[in-house]
């Protein structure tokens, strides 16, 4: 579309614009609302290759048409395919070449450039590009920082669909990236040793989720195929692994019918058993979540899949997603704690997977799945999406309320949010075409205006919430609804804000309805009725101007901006009409917010059909002649506001002064558009006079802005006017005021030249921006210029800089001067009404630039010439021998004028830089090139400063731009006044260097003017081109997106206010320029400033040093080369300032080189490097704190200093292939690679030289030196193929034992390394392209086939484990076969073979390392171990040593070592010594553990040596020596020698451990729960595979009862452990596993069934309990077999509740768990078993019930809540019903609900007090959290019920004393009591309804009446829920006192005394 610009005539483009193309036939019915949906009419350029050309580019056109709006000429197609050729065919030389960085990074960047300018591609090369990004990103081999810019650049290409179609035009093939994934959190199941060569997780996470939906579905079945074998909860991780990465992987589309297994009735059921297996874990919930609503959004469009009120989903389905989305909200319920356990944390790698929340938050997934499942198919049945969503938000709406907020407020604030905002951009895109979805599921008016109902009442609470956060989000909801649903939405929105814009209610109402007003105004203004109310709402937001509350004035101007850009100001009564002020308007609106306040928060108003047409019009023109005294009252509080304002040199940036100021001329410059021609004169005038007459100081600036914002609009009219007043007023000032008269130091403005800033400032933003007007005033503006250059003196002449700098920006920019809201057509025409609220299409549009004409560039030229000089020869004096000031006043005087002087030339430059030409000042003379010149030279001229192999040149930003594409520069070479700027530039640059000579040399500390003087460094160098300085294009983009926020509704097109549009294209302009002017080469003035700067960033003032650091830092990143310019110089000032200890100068080097961008080229640049490397080691001997606190923070950046570069990438060449150019290249790529291979080699060997030196000077120092010779030492010496130096092996092995420890920590870290390298180098038969492709000897290890026919299959396996002899082979993973047995798993050999292929190499090290492993060595490395630590964190079981002992100890099996394995022996028994000390334990555990641990894959004898000495002595401490202080170190050393392995490898230890029974004799409580510890250490780590364990099961159940707490708790877990571990699916393979959950139902299998002996366990356990609670004799205080009993059970069950096994419990909570646990809680005696009991009894409801298993639950409660004989068990009954009740809202079915309700009901009356108040408070609780579906009837049902148990049981009389009392009066005064209740929980369930439901003022007047006054209980009940209601409606009081009778109110403040209600 925008491709095809051809230089047309002025004539012909308008005509085109205008004629537009025939629009797409797909546009036929459009919104009525909406003039034009910007995508319909195709913007209208004559095509040059007929309609097809941007079919083959984009699937839907470009809305914008960049080109045709630039004010210049564009280059044609052919251009921007020749330089698009010429990336590419550099890219392939790059790529082919093995030069990715800086190669192939550059020519990236450079085609990311050619994307960002708006040029399209053909899909075809788009797509090959995307799979060429996709294989170079996972291509083995590769550096880590270059495929993160590939997997950037895949994103890239493939973000936006409309470019590439998954499937049509791309497909990505998953298994290698599937490989890298796996390897990074299954390391088990990949190659040994490929943890360094990981990408990081981070990187890959994000090129999955955005290749995930390029996939192809019909891999689904291979995916699910390959992933679900590794699924199992035995051991954790693996569950959380397989399911992360089915999230990440899984394609959701749909596959094509034929396919097997592949469509979502055949793998959904799976989908939601797995889910079942990980219960009560929130990431299982939101990662299942996110896999449908993917599902939801691609399954939309598909027809083939039955799409029904639950969109694919079944109900039962849908249902239970609903139940996940309330548990996501974390709402709490009564007193049940979270529905989450800490599962979560077990979740080990997996956690790799998890989505980032803050980029994906879950409520964005929910309302994805709502939102997409929604159809007209909802719309009729009673359970469907959308029934289930309005359910979700009534009986949640509570929590919406401001004054209810916690943790679930920001979730439902994004839920509502999302939803809106994704079904507005559906409904979009449904109506213009853009989604093709079938015409049964498209979204009809009836289900817009369903949903835009469920979610309208919670907005609108939403929208007063305390939260600025929060509130942001329903802003955006009230926008989208109103866009929706306008008559729906808006009078409800008007009926909150009038009263709140009147000041009726609390400020922050007032703010919100400011908010909301700002993002509906665009609406309202395009809505019949509703538009007649704008201009009253104008005038109630007036009085939020106000300067004591600045927020509340920045939200009243952002309105009146939104409005600006809706609707003209322009008064529309005409004298010929009946109709001539306001009074129309005034009386209607008066009337309609009458009405409003009668009908209260329902009002319903249809505008369509009360008002005609007519009617409506005339309204509306009466209301438009209020506009002008509008205007001008809105000046006057604009100018009372500005001077109040404080004082401007206190304002801070980001404060709210600072925001209001920022917020003025946003919201005024539309305005001022939009004024008619006399409103604004009357503007003007009003302004002018103010300008004039007043000096408002502190308001300046903002004063400044709202000329500048007049001026833009009509610079004709205004600058009449302004100009020739400020020339006066300025001239009146310095002749008569004496202003600025004498040389003022300091910042203050001083008061008598205040009124001259004020006038200077003032024109100086009357001149910016204006176009060419200002040559009508050269003389006067040149005149005023020079007269006060001449006259002024001091501080004011920084602001006459500022006026000439804006004066030459005005001059020499490009920009547009066109700020009207409609095209100049429209307007010539005159406005109507129906103008109001209308957009221009982006294809209608014509903008009005400004260029630079040549006599603006004459003008610009003299004033920059003059203004330069004479700042120039100010300097040439000040710093002459006969200065005009001295320098040695105290009065800094000379500093000052200096810094001016240097401030005027920065400012003249900046304003000139662009007729600056990049070239030229790269010291080319050619300079421009006129047009679309030829590329510059061939695109191969590569690099040309590289011609030293040892530069890899750092960054890619080093090389040239090649392409230029025209961006309008104004001048050209011949120009006699091209010539003359860069002469001038050249001479201010020449000046400078000399200004720095002197400085250095006579005002070595004058901090102001170095830094005045690096600030115009850094211009004269970055303002090239374009005003770099100023960020121009990111300011406007931040502008741009701002302004856009009130108008952009997802999934419209640009349907922008003409203004915005404007703004657009300038950015565009913007972004062409800055592309060419990125950066350039440097000229000779350009190497001495850079020279200057680099001496100064060493300078001995901090100060000096900071403000040169940033200015070089600027500089070089536009200078090509720069870099290696500066760093030599700043490195000889480093080395003498070591030599010579000056502090200063070092900290300034080293801040320099090793925190600005210039470590990056150091690193990189072996030129430099092993300079550098030595100096910083340097620093670590230097005595001064903060020197030594930067070393060590640069330490980490350097921490990869030295390792290896990229040594072979593995790169498919077919794929590269795709991009081959035409021309041969083979030559160029020759040269190329050989080049590359050459600087390889050079720096390898610089690397290793380093490498020696720094291991001999790492022999000779301190300490501190030497820990960091260790660190890079080793990074620089250890290499694939060399391994490393003896000198170097010598140093690491012997530094292991040194007695510095932290030195010691190094070594031993690199000692470890040394040993994984060459067992690395030795697995991959010594070739490094074997690691790369993974290619491992491994001779232990072997795939076992499954038989897949054997029926027994699964037992056979198991059968296997439980013998410990006559093994076949070892299986150490858990999850083969767990959940489904896949094609075959990973065995090892039972009898390995010694590993011996280690070559000359490898042997002689080894051999070298053997030597000096003595007996001596290994004693002192003992020793060390035993060594007490430093600090008590690192009193733990060390890893790091175990590593290296495992090392050490292999070694020494294979005979290598000089000491024997009797040696260690002798030396570990004479460690542990007498084992008393703990810290003779760490030591053994840790040495055991690697003894252990690292023997038990070896082969047999040395295994079984080994084992021998370490398994028994081990035993025979467990035994005999454990205390409290050693356990934690024995535990670790159990858990690492059996964790991840087959337990049959540890058959010693295991053997023994588990024969373990308890001695109920022993009195020694410890170690018999250390033991039982153990133990379940073992069960768990070997999961499934422990088959013995039905004797400890025996032996345990028998013991429940043990005497001891510790021993119980162990007894408890272990148990827990046990049952947790024996469960596994085993299915057969993946296909039947998939065909049984679908045979089963549509949400899977019932996963977790109790086993029979489980369930017989069970009962017989229980009815022990019971047996024993009857032996207890009540009372007794002593512990019981009972209590104790119970306790063991109690920590059994919370083990099991809270886990994922949790629903393999719920046949047994109805009989026996509730009793038991309420018998339990009545033991008073015993509180540790009441508070155990009540813990896990409110586990219970929330349990995820399977659907009709709470059935026997519920009815449990119910029996206990009504007979149970005690009443605490009747209260607690209470507590989970409304728990469950919650839950399950969606689940419980209509029956059960109706019990509970009336069981709680019947509790009202129950003869216990407290269980009447917990009943009344579930009910209103359980009534609260109903759908109103529910809610209504029940509410009604109640309310006779209790009005009519109030009459049956009237108060009883008073008796006359000596009488005796029946006893049925109390039971009748507990009847009254249940009534009045029953009643105020009907009141207390709607806290917050404003207005209160029409049956509730009749049930408080009732209760007032009738039992307000009755003595004792119940009178006290009622005045409670009076006074409630009243406390929780003081803040709506006004408005809910009229939804009662007068009777009613009366009868309320009977009850509580007046004032209350009043």
């Amino acid at each position: 579309m925008d491709d095809s610009i051809e230089a047309h005539s002025g004539a012909a483009a308008a005509f085109a614009a205008s004629g537009g193309g025939a629009p797409p036939a797909f546009t036929s019915s459009l919104l009525s609302s909406i003039d034009t949906i910007s995508r319909a009419t195709s913007p209208g350029l004559p095509f040059s290759e007929g309609p097809d050309d941007d079919n083959k580019k984009r699937y839907r056109p470009r809305t914008f048409s960049y080109f045709r709006l630039l004010p210049f000429d564009v280059e044609k197609d052919s251009h921007r395919d020749a330089a698009l050729n010429g990336i590419l065919k550099n890219l392939y030389i790059s790529i082919m070449a093995e030069d990715f960085s800086p190669g192939a990074l550059h020519w990236t960047r450079e085609l990311q450039g050619w994307l960002n300018l708006k040029f399209e591609m053909t899909r075809e090369l788009r797509a090959r590009l995307a799979r060429l990004y996709y294989h170079l990103a996972v291509a083995p081999g590769l550096d880590t920082n270059t495929a993160d810019r590939f997997s950037k650049m895949v994103i890239t290409l493939t973000k936006k669909k409309h470019y590439l179609k998954p499937g049509e035009d791309l497909t990505f093939d998953w298994r290698p990236l599937w490989k890298e994934i796996k390897g990074l959190v299954m390391p088990g199941e990949t190659a040994s040793h490929q943890g360094s060569r990981k990408r990081m997780q981070k990187h890959l996470l994000k090129l999955c989720l955005h290749a995930n939906s390029y996939f192809d579905p019909r891999e689904r079945r291979a995916m699910l195929e390959e992933m679900l074998p590794y699924f199992s909860t035995s051991d954790m991780a693996n569950a959380y692994i397989v399911v992360g990465a089915i999230n990440l992987f899984i394609p959701t589309g749909a596959a094509p019918p034929t396919e097997p297994q592949s469509q979502p009735s055949d793998f959904v059921p799976t989908f939601f058993h797995l889910w079942s297996l990980m219960t009560r874990s929130k990431s299982f919930d939101i990662c299942f979540i996110d896999i449908f609503s993917r599902m939801a959004r691609d399954y939309l469009h598909c027809n083939h899949v039955p799409f029904t009120e639950h969109g694919i989903f079944t109900r039962e389905q849908s249902d239970l997603i609903f139940t996940a989305i309330l548990r996501l909200t974390e709402i709490p319920v009564g007193q049940a704690n979270s529905p989450y356990s800490s599962l979560d944390y077990s979740s080990g790698l997996g956690v790799f997977l998890d989505k980032d929340k803050k980029k994906y938050p879950v409520p964005y997934m929910v309302a994805r799945w709502i939102a997409h499942s929604l159809s007209p198919l909802c719309l009729n049945q009673e359970s469907s999406v959308l029934s289930n969503l309005e359910g979700l938000m009534e009986s949640i709406d509570t929590f919406f309320h401001p004054s209810n907020q916690g943790a679930w407020t920001t979730f439902l604030a994004q839920l509502t949010f999302f939803l809106t905002d994704i079904f507005v951009s559906r409904w979009n895109r449904e109506q213009s075409g853009e989604l093709d979805v079938p015409a049964a599921r498209r979204i009809n008016p009836e289900l817009k205006k369903r949903f835009v109902l469920a979610l309208k009442e919670v907005t609108f609470m939403g929208l007063f919430a305390k939260s600025s956060k929060v509130v942001n989000y329903y802003y955006s909801t009230l926008q989208g609804l109103s866009y929706l649903e306008p008559d729906l939405m808006l009078p409800g929105a008007l009926q909150r804000f009038y009263p709140s814009l009147q000041g009726l209610v609390e400020v922050h109402r007032t703010t919100s309805s400011l908010c909301g007003l700002q993002m509906i105004a665009n609406i309202m203004s395009k809505q019949k009725g509703f538009r007649c109310h704008i201009t009253a709402l104008l005038a109630l937001a007036l009085p939020g101007i106000d300067a004591n509350d600045l927020g509340k004035t920045q939200y009243a101007l952002n309105f009146i901006q939104s409005v600006a850009y809706s609707i003209p100001f322009v008064p529309l009564v005409r004298d010929d009409e009946n109709i001539h002020d306001t009074s129309l308007a005034v009386n209607w609106v008066q009337g309609e917010m009458e009405r409003m306040e009668r009908e209260g928060l329902d009002v319903k108003i249809n505008y369509k059909e009360e008002l005609t047409d007519e009617d409506e019009a005339n309204i509306l023109r009466s209301s438009t002649a209020g506009l002008g005294e509008f205007v001008l009252a809105l000046l006057g509080q604009v100018f009372t506001l500005l001077e109040n304002l404080p004082d401007a040199s206190h304002v801070r940036t980001g404060s709210p002064e600072d925001n209001v100021i920022n917020t003025l001329p946003a919201a005024l410059t539309p305005l001022f558009a939009s004024l008619s021609p006399e409103l604004f004169d009357m503007a003007l005038e009003k302004l002018a006079n103010f300008v004039s007459t007043h000096v408002v100081h502190q308001a300046r600036d903002a004063m400044a802005w709202i000329c500048n914002a007049l001026c833009k609009v009509n610079p004709e009219k205004t600058l009449k006017v302004f100009i020739p007043m400020l020339i006066v007023n300025i001239r009146n000032e310095i002749d008569y005021n004496g202003a600025a008269s004498d040389r003022s130091s300091g910042t203050e403005v001083l008061p008598r030249d205040r009124a001259l800033v004020w006038h200077v400032s003032m024109l100086s933003m009357c001149v910016v921006h204006v176009g060419s007007e200002v040559l009508k005033y050269k003389s006067e503006l040149f005149g005023i210029a020079q007269y006060m250059q001449e006259k002024c003196k001091g501080l004011p002449t920084i602001h006459i800089s500022n006026y000439i700098h804006h004066l030459l920006l005005n001059l020499t920019h490009t920009y547009p001067i066109d700020n009207a809201l409609y095209e100049p057509d429209r307007i010539a025409k005159g406005l109507t009404i129906d103008d109001w609220g209308r957009t221009t299409p982006p294809s209608e549009l014509t903008i009005k630039w400004h260029r630079p004409s040549p006599a603006e560039i004459q003008f610009a030229v003299e004033l920059f010439e003059s203004q330069a000089q004479g700042a120039a020869q100010r300097l040439e004096q000040l710093m002459s021998a006969d200065t005009p000031v001295t320098r040695k006043g105290k009065h800094k005087e000379w500093s000052d004028d200096l810094s001016r002087s240097l401030t005027a030339l920065r400012l003249a430059i900046s304003g000139v830089s662009t007729l600056f030409d990049p070239k030229f000042a790269s010291g080319e003379a050619n300079g421009h090139v006129s047009g679309n010149g030829s590329v510059d030279g061939d695109g191969d001229a590569m690099m040309e400063e590289d011609d030293d192999p040892l530069a890899e040149v750092a960054d890619d930003d080093e090389l040239k731009r090649q392409f230029h594409y025209p961006a309008g520069y104004p001048l050209s070479p011949r120009d006699p006044a091209y010539a003359r700027v860069h002469e001038l530039r050249e001479d201010v640059g020449r000046l400078l260097s000399r200004t720095h000579s002197f400085l250095n040399a006579n005002q070595e500390d004058d901090v102001a003017c170095f830094t005045a003087l690096y600030a115009t460094y850094r211009t004269w160098i970055t303002d090239v081109g374009i005003e770099r300085s100023a960020h121009p294009l990111e300011r406007l983009v931040r502008l741009y997106k701002a302004d856009i926020s009130p108008f952009k509704i997802n999934g419209l097109r640009k349907v922008y206010p003409r203004p915005l549009l404007i703004k657009r294209a300038d950015a565009y302009q913007l972004q062409r320029v800055k592309y060419n002017a990125a950066y350039r080469k440097k000229s000779e003035i350009d190497k001495r400033l850079l020279l200057d700067l680099a001496e100064s960033c060493t300078s001995p003032y901090a100060d000096v040093r900071r403000v040169a650091q940033g200015a070089q830092d600027s500089a070089l990143k536009v200078l090509i080369g720069a870099r290696t310019l500066v760093i030599p110089v700043i490195m000889d000032t480093f080395r003498k300032a070591l030599d010579e200890n000056d502090h200063d100068r070092i900290k300034g080097a080293m801040y320099t080189l090793l925190f600005t961008t210039l470590i990056k080229t150091l690193m990189r640049d072996w030129r430099f490097a092993p300079r550098l490397m030595r100096l910083y080691i340097e620093t670590a001997g230097v005595d001064k704190a903060s020197i030594q606190s930067l070393g060590s923070t640069a330490l980490y950046p350097l921490l990869d200093f030295g390792k290896p570069f990229e040594r072979m990438i593995i790169v498919d060449k077919n794929i590269v292939e795709t991009i081959q150019p035409t021309e041969d290249c083979s030559a160029i790529i020759g040269r190329r690679h050989a080049f590359i291979q050459e600087r390889r080699t050079k720096v390898e060997q610089k690397k290793a030289a380093l490498g020696l030196e720094l291991t001999k000077k790492a022999k000779a120092s301190h300490w501190k030196v030497a820990s960091r010779c260790a660190i890079f030492a080793l990074n620089l010496c250890l290499r694939f193929d060399t391994l490393a130096s003896p000198e170097f092996i010598d140093l690491v092995a012997n530094g292991t034992l040194d007695p510095h420890p932290g030195l010691r920590a190094n070594f031993l870290s690199a000692f470890s390394a040394v040993f994984t390298a060459i067992d690395m180098r030795a697995v991959y038969s010594h070739d490094y392209r074997n690691y790369l492709t993974e290619k491992e000897i491994e001779e232990n290890k072997f795939q076992v086939p499954v038989p897949t026919d054997d029926p027994n299959l699964t037992e056979n396996f198991l059968a296997q484990f439980e013998k410990f002899d006559g093994v076949e082979y070892f299986v150490d993973s858990d999850h083969p076969g767990w959940l489904v047995w896949g094609k075959s798993f990973t065995a090892s050999k039972v009898d390995p073979k010694p590993f011996l292929a280690y070559d000359e190499l490898e042997t002689a090290t080894r051999e070298q390392i053997g030597k000096i492993l003595t007996k001596d060595w290994f004693k002192a490395c003992f020793d060390y171990l035993k060594q007490e630590p430093r600090d008590a964190g690192a009193d733990r079981f060390r890893m790091q040593n175990v590593v290296l002992l495992m090392h050490v100890f292999d070694l020494m099996h294979y005979g290598k070592t000089a000491a024997t394995f009797d040696d260690i022996i002798a030396l570990v028994k004479d460690i542990y010594g007498d084992g008393s000390d703990k810290h003779q334990h760490r030591a053994t555990a840790e040495i055991i553990g690697a003894l252990l641990t690292g023997s038990s894959d070896d082969p047999r004898e040395y295994r079984d040596r080994v084992w021998g000495f370490a398994a028994p002595m081990m035993l025979k401490v467990i035994a005999d020596d454990l205390t409290p202080d050693n356990l934690q170190y024995w535990m670790t050393c159990v858990h690492l020698t059996l964790d991840s392995k087959d337990p049959r490898r540890s058959k010693e230890l295991i053997e023994k451990l588990a024969a373990f029974r308890l001695d109920m004799n022993s009195n020694a409580a410890f170690k018999e729960s250390s033991k039982v510890q153990l133990l379940e250490y073992i069960i768990n780590d070997a999961g499934w595979h422990f088959r013995n364990e039905k004797p400890i099961l025996e032996d345990f159940l028998k013991h429940i009862d043990h005497p001891y707490k510790s021993v119980r708790e162990s007894i408890g877990r272990v148990i827990a452990t046990i049952y947790r571990t024996r469960y596994h699916e085993s299915f057969r393979d993946v296909s039947t596993l998939l065909e049984k959950n679908k045979e089963e139902s549509s949400v899977g299998i019932r996963a977790y069934r109790p086993p029979e002996e489980f369930s017989a366990t069970i009962h017989e356990v229980f009815g022990r309990l019971e047996k024993w609670r009857h032996e207890r004799t009540p009372g007794q205080q002593t512990p019981s077999s009972y209590t104790s009993g119970s306790k063991t059970v109690l920590i059994w069950l919370d083990g099991m509740l809270s886990s994922q096994e949790c629903i393999q419990l719920v046949p047994f909570f109805p009989d026996p768990f509730i009793d038991q646990l309420l018998h339990m809680m009545d033991v008073k005696e015993d509180p540790e078993l009441m508070k155990l009991a009540y813990h896990v009894y409110r586990h219970m409801p929330n349990i995820p019930f399977r659907s009709g298993e709470d059935e026997a639950f519920i009815a449990a409660l119910i029996r206990i809540g009504k007979t149970a004989a005690s009443w605490h068990q009747r209260l607690r009954a209470l507590v989970n019903m409304q728990v469950v009740y919650f839950r399950r809202l969606f689940l419980t079915a209509p029956e059960q609900r109706q019990m509970l309700f009336d069981a709680v009901g019947d509790m009202l009356s129950d003869p216990q007090l407290e269980v009447r108040d917990c009943a009344s408070a579930t009910l209103a609780g359980m009534i609260r959290c109903s759908p109103a579906a529910i809610r209504n009837p029940i509410i009604h049902q109640l309310k006779d019920r209790f009005e009519f148990q109030l009459k049956l049981n009237p108060m009883p009389k008073k008796k006359v004393p000596g009488t005796e009392t029946p006893v049925d009066v109390h039971k009748q005064v507990v009847r009254r009591h249940a009534a009045v209740l029953g009643l105020g929980a009907l009141i207390e369930a709607f806290p917050y309804a404003t207005p209160p439901p029409s049956w509730m003022p009749e049930v408080l007047a009732h209760l007032a009446t009738r039992t307000a006054s009755d003595p004792g209980v119940v009178g006290k009940a009622t005045k409670g829920i009076l006074a409630e209601f009243k406390k929780t409606r003081q803040d709506s009081w006004g408005v809910d006192q009229k939804y009662f009778t007068s009777e009613q109110l009366e009868d309320l403040e009977g009850v509580l005394w007046k004032s209350y209600f009043a």
